[in-house]
């Protein structure tokens, strides 16, 4: 497996992102309470994982705050989980938030993402009072990490 740091401006980004909008739509039904708040177009910070130059997950980062940097868009292709991509891409996406002098990760989730959930709770990710605009959202799940 290679990771790759590129942009939002990535066509196989943008295809595991429709992926990844597909999975959340038969999670949580057509009407995904949380998509409002997945805008892609000006991501800076992505991280794809290819396997035989076939891109199979994903994950990005923006700026939240002064010190804190927003995990999006993580997701791994059905024929690829259980062999810890998503670990692989949250690690590099960890990597360049410290790179860039942020010292905290945040992330919000939907609560029908139990795979995602363990992923987080394995490296260290912690329960958060909801944030920002999430606030009011009761199918979100907020996480947080010092780096």
């Amino acid at each position: 497996m290679k990771i790759i740091r590129t942009n939002s401006q990535n066509s196989e980004f943008n295809r595991l992102v429709q992926s990844l909008n597909l999975d959340l739509a038969k999670r949580d039904g057509k009407t995904h309470p949380l998509s409002q708040f997945n805008d892609i177009s000006n991501l800076n910070y992505v991280v794809l994982a290819l396997k035989n130059d076939k891109a199979i997950g994903c994950g990005a980062i923006s700026e939240y705050n002064y010190n804190t940097m927003e995990i999006k868009r993580m997701y791994v292709s059905p024929e690829a989980r259980g062999q810890r991509v998503g670990e692989n891409i949250l690690f590099e996406l960890e990597n360049w938030s410290k790179e860039l002098g942020y010292s905290r990760c945040v992330l919000f989730m939907g609560s029908k993402q139990p795979e995602a959930g363990k992923l987080y709770q394995r490296n260290s990710y912690n329960s958060i009072e909801k944030y920002g605009k999430l606030k009011d959202i009761p199918d979100s799940l907020c996480l947080a990490k010092d780096l």
